[in-house]
């Protein structure tokens, strides 16, 4: 069985380069993540389908972790 933690952490997700000229999947991750605009910042919960999805398209998006209590 899996504990959850005390405090909820959060990632900050911040779409920093336009994803025109890169492939159809990255685009869809991008839309997927919920980042419509450039400089546009979402908070996602920090989990592992999460995390992957960054990965995929890490050279578009800066991240920032967050915690809250």
């Amino acid at each position: 069985m899996v504990k959850k933690a005390s405090k909820e952490n959060f990632i900050k997700i911040t779409l920093v380069r336009s994803p025109i000229g890169y492939s159809k999947r990255q685009k869809a991750t991008v839309q997927a993540l919920g980042l419509n605009r450039l400089n546009q910042s979402i908070q996602q919960a920090d989990t592992p389908v999460i995390r992957g999805m960054i990965a995929k398209v890490s050279h578009l998006v800066e991240i920032s972790e967050e915690s809250y209590a």
